[in-house]
């Protein structure tokens, strides 16, 4: 049956629309709205009102709801956001995304300059220098000219699917019209929020915090910086949230397979003629001298740009010398990136508050009287244990310096002594605990003091759990710090083992929680039960047992009731578990609390023990008392599969190249560092072809 559409215009006279005429009306509106956007966006003009751009995008929106078979993929209604996301996939890069090796001297710039000369013997070479945004790396592939998927940078080899988020990015293209379109390339470039939108955000936030304190609501934090906003936000599931941001996105990267560009500089002025955004600022310079006079002329200019930077890239411009360059383990020898030294500024030392972490350790913070930073205004900075204090020697009211590391956290590098007033405080790090009173304790070696109360302690407790349901751990979705501080409150949450006797009542009465929220929360719980024991033993947040430790001991021992017997000699017979470790173990099961919470997981169903099918048997463990380490990209596995592999087989995976190690398992790129260690040791380097043979045998 043939769909008609009433259309009302102004007039009130209603006019059916066919299901071809709709087609053509979706097209036509399309191209009409893509062709508007970029000449707002890209051009800085507007052919149209505000209100004849709403009214069309209007018209789309409900032809599009009407026809939702006839929407086009690359449609401009995509840029108001909408989708909602419950889960980001994991996608693997097509080419990795290798970090770049950083340098903040003029020296070391040069001495850059000298390994490319040596490398590149009797060759003219030049630079394309350009500013290294703070934003958040994306990876936009497009097919037949559309955009097909949006990729976060994640650990340089996959990374996160966040498509739909993308495509709210005004900066970025759904679709490209052009001669000569490869069939599929990519285009990397920077995810941003500017100065102006971050401030505008945050401004946003403090009124709805107003309105919140009058409802006895407890106010949302402000963002913290224009970089951790940006990245937060493509996270977010719902697009339309994502829209609001506002976020932008500069191109600087172009690459397919046999692309016939032949340097760096003509690939962003193909993305410029493609209608990208490429920032203005770069320029390619003929040797090094050149180089070092663009970073200082924009080291002036930087604090005007409307995007946080933190220095310059510089990169052989030549494609066919960036190729005979090559890579070394982490990054490329072809590029490295400029930093600024850290913008400095002083203020007053007001107070020195502690904060207590879910390990017990007690960290100081400096209070300070508000001051302007590397364009944020900064108030708090991490004195990190009592050596520092004592270092600096802080006196209450004294001038401090201050810097961000990495332009981000901010930390005090000294006191300017002359301005100290008379008879100003020493500040001596507290003995007692802030939140629970107790004595705090100092191991011999340890920086850090600890306060010893670990079952009684409330940031301890509510920290614990914090931990226990972190994506990494039992993964609860629906469950964050403010749910815990309630329920914690309310007295329901004591330790990790009382969550899985929450009952629907008791969450109807927290604030903001529904019944959709309680049934999620505690479908959550429940699934989190399927957990496997390696996860479930690091989400008891045992001090110095991290994930990889965690799975070391469960594969060992086996089960929970092992591990709790073995003394500190059987512990550090475990490969690569240290006496610290062991000692924090013993101690953890030594007390009595901490073995009714594992009893009550164990009563909830909660998975103690590995399984018989996931432990290999005899035949299946051909790798038994094999050690491997796996370097590169490989066709036929991630890089992770092919660890859970090695150790379905029975063989063990570390982490760095060592005289225990039997086979190093070299893809493509393989760490250059660790090829070499491995030949000096006489160690057995294997292809991914090998390591199959292998297990055949």
């Amino acid at each position: 049956m043939m769909k008609l559409l009433f259309i009302f215009g102004s007039d009130l006279n209603s006019t059916a629309m066919t299901e071809k005429e709709a087609q053509d009306k979706i097209k036509s509106l399309s191209a009409k709205i893509h062709h508007l956007n970029e000449q707002y966006y890209l051009q800085d003009t507007s052919e149209v009102s505000d209100y004849e751009f709403d009214m069309l995008l209007e018209e789309l929106v409900a032809l599009e709801k009407e026809f939702p078979e006839l929407a086009l993929s690359d449609s401009p209604s995509k840029r108001v956001g909408g989708t909602v996301t419950k889960n980001f996939n994991t996608v693997k890069h097509r080419y990795p995304m290798l970090s770049l090796g950083n340098t903040y001297s003029e020296e070391e710039l040069k001495e850059f300059d000298k390994r490319i000369a040596k490398l590149l013997p009797d060759e003219k070479f030049e630079y394309t220098c350009e500013l290294k945004f703070d934003g958040v790396a994306l990876s936009l592939t497009y097919e037949n000219g559309s955009l097909l998927r949006a990729v976060t940078r994640g650990d340089g080899v996959q990374g996160d699917e966040i498509t739909e988020n993308a495509k709210t990015i005004m900066d970025i293209p759904l679709r490209i019209q052009g001669n000569d379109l490869p069939p599929t390339f990519e285009v990397r470039g920077e995810v941003f929020l500017t100065k102006q939108r971050f401030a505008e955000l945050n401004k946003e936030i403090a009124a709805e915090n107003q309105q919140r304190e009058k409802e006895g609501k407890r106010p949302i934090k402000l963002l913290a910086n224009p970089r951790n906003a940006a990245s937060g936000t493509l996270k977010m599931q719902d697009s339309s949230v994502v829209a609001k941001r506002k976020l932008g996105f500069f191109a600087y990267s172009l690459v397919w397979d046999n692309m016939p560009i032949e340097s760096h500089s003509d690939a962003l002025k193909q993305l410029e003629e493609w209608k990208f955004n490429v920032s203005d600022t770069y320029k390619k310079c003929s040797d090094i001298e050149e180089t070092i006079t663009f970073i200082k002329d924009f080291e002036k200019k930087r604090a005007d740009f409307p995007v946080e930077t933190d220095g310059i890239v510089l990169k052989v411009n030549s494609f066919i010398q960036q190729e005979q360059l090559g890579f070394t383990a982490k990054s490329p020898r072809w590029a490295i990136a400029y930093k600024y030294k850290a913008e400095s500024a002083n203020t007053i030392l007001k107070e020195v508050t502690y904060q207590v972490g879910r390990t017990g350790a007690v960290t100081p913070v400096a209070n300070l009287e508000p001051v302007l930073l590397a364009g944020t205004t900064v108030k708090r900075a991490s004195l990190h244990n009592a050596n520092e204090v004592e270092r600096l020697g802080l006196h209450l009211n004294d001038t401090v310096y201050i810097e961000k590391g990495g332009e981000i956290i901010p930390k005090i590098t000294g006191v300017n002594l002359a301005a100290r007033p008379e008879n100003a405080e020493k500040i001596h790090f507290i003995e007692q605990c802030p939140d629970c009173g107790t004595q705090l304790e100092r191991k011999e070696g340890e920086a850090a003091h600890y306060c010893p109360n670990v079952t009684g302690c409330p940031t301890q407790i509510k920290g614990r759990i914090e931990h226990f349901i972190q994506r990494k751990a039992m993964n609860v979705e629906s469950l964050g710090p403010e749910t815990i501080e309630q329920l914690y409150e309310k007295g329901y949450l004591k330790h990790p083992g009382d969550l899985y006797k929450l009952t629907k009542e008791q969450l109807l009465q927290l604030e903001r929680f529904g019944e959709k929220s309680a049934d999620n929360l505690l479908d959550g719980l429940e699934k989190s039960k399927e957990i496997a024991f390696p996860r479930v033993l690091f989400a008891l947040g045992i001090r110095f047992v991290g994930a990889t430790v965690a799975e070391k001991l469960a594969m060992h021992f086996k089960n929970i009731e092992a591990l709790a017997k073995a003394d500190v000699e059987a512990l550090v017979a475990v490969y690569e578990i240290g006496e610290r470790i062991a000692e924090s173990l013993v101690s953890y099961f030594s007390i009595a609390q901490n073995r009714e919470v594992i009893q009550s997981l164990k009563e909830e169903g909660l998975q103690f023990e590995i399984k018989e099918e996931n432990i290999p048997s005899e035949e299946e463990a051909v790798l038994q008392g094999k050690t491997f380490l796996v370097s590169g990209v490989f066709s036929n596995f991630e890089r992770d599969a092919l660890k859970a592999l090695i150790k379905q087989k029975g063989g063990k995976v570390l982490s760095a190249v060592s005289g225990n190690l039997d086979y190093l398992i070299a893809g493509e790129k393989a760490g250059g560092s660790k090829l070499k260690k491995a030949e000096a040791l006489s160690i057995k380097v294997i292809s991914e072809e090998e390591f199959l043979s292998l297990l055949k045998q």
